[in-house]
């Protein structure tokens, strides 16, 4: 088996697009010591980093019924005043409950539950450079509002006040669902912090990146042991540029293209760089918004087709060594075994 770590962008219900492209890579043999991702690609990333078969995990995000991550309180039933009320008294529409008890089923059912389960040990990597505090499979990107920062959970728990010692013990569910919250839609996630004065509000690290590529490059100058790959839930790396401007008919919509606006522009000075598009695959979104929960099975099918047909692209003109040679050169990034950064 060859490994590659991954990255994978967040994109609402065309997660199963992820999995497709998760599975090419897959059949053409490859492992994922680490895997990142943010909102929909940290409840696949999660599952990947799991250890869930991709036979597993296709079914798992086939069967998904998307309807269900619209779980109302009771004021939302009263319609849009209710909905607005949700908005006013508790910063979302849904509890966002469902998508939390959903993934902590799933990791559960793998054995998997807090972080401390998902540590890379030294017999699975006898040559890791990690430092211990970072020395996990996965990484979940997640939006600090109350502070004003991005988040990269495990590592970045000591921010927000929890001692290094306690990270172990913490379930893996509630950083993904804090990763999931689109805002607007789902209430943040609220912790109660020993010595603050109030709650940390954590929410959707698309607010702030929603695609890390990033996150595991190495900044000590050397090569990587083996690559970085992304799958980004768009057709072309100028995506973001040539998008159809957002249909605004409201305060709601203006606030979703707002924090649109916010990940798209980070994400970008990324896609400028040639040695993040060489090792990224492009998956057609087919036109399917984030928070199309009701889409259907033919939808689901396509988009995960697109995804295998984005991992074969990608793995057709894939080779390791060419891409060192094209982009060695001094690194910036702080993870050991993942790919340079141009």
């Amino acid at each position: 088996m060859e490994r590659a770590d991954l990255v994978l962008e967040g994109g609402g219900v065309k997660g199963i697009g992820l999995v497709g492209a998760i599975s090419t890579l897959r059949e053409a043999g490859y492992e994922f010591p680490r895997v990142a991702g943010t909102s929909a690609g940290a409840v696949a990333g999660c599952l990947v980093a799991a250890g869930i078969e991709v036979d597993e995990l296709e079914r798992l995000m086939r069967e998904l019924d998307y309807r269900k991550f619209r779980d109302e309180t009771l004021l939302s039933r009263f319609g849009v005043l209710g909905k607005g009320a949700n908005l006013l008294l508790r910063k979302g529409i849904y509890k966002g409950d469902w998508l939390h008890d959903w993934v902590s089923a799933q990791l559960a059912a793998a054995g998997r539950r807090t972080w401390g389960d998902l540590r890379i040990t030294p017999e699975e990597d006898p040559r890791s450079a990690l430092r211990p505090e970072q020395a996990y499979k996965l990484v979940v990107i997640v939006s600090d509002v109350s502070d004003n920062r991005l988040l990269r959970l495990p590592w970045d728990y000591h921010l927000i006040g929890t001692p290094q010692d306690q990270v172990d013990e913490l379930p893996v569910a509630d950083a993904v669902r804090a990763s999931a919250s689109i805002p607007f839609f789902f209430q943040p996630c609220k912790l109660q912090v020993a010595g603050r004065n109030g709650p940390v509000y954590l929410t959707d690290g698309g607010m702030l990146s929603n695609f890390p590529i990033d996150v595991f490059d190495r900044r000590d100058g050397q090569d990587p042991r083996w690559p970085t790959f992304g799958v980004k839930l768009s057709a072309r790396p100028d995506a973001n540029l040539r998008a159809d401007p957002p249909h605004i008919d409201g305060p709601l919509e203006l606030a979703m293209a707002l924090v649109g606006t916010m990940s798209t522009a980070h994400d970008q000075m990324h896609l400028d760089d040639p040695a993040v598009v060489d090792r990224t695959m492009f998956v057609d979104s087919l036109g399917v918004k984030a928070t199309d929960f009701d889409i259907d099975e033919d939808t689901q099918d396509r988009l995960y087709e697109q995804g295998r047909k984005a991992g074969t692209k990608f793995l057709d003109r894939w080779k390791f060594t060419d891409y060192l040679q094209k982009h060695r050169r001094a690194a910036t990034g702080d993870q050991a075994g993942a790919a340079i950064p141009a």
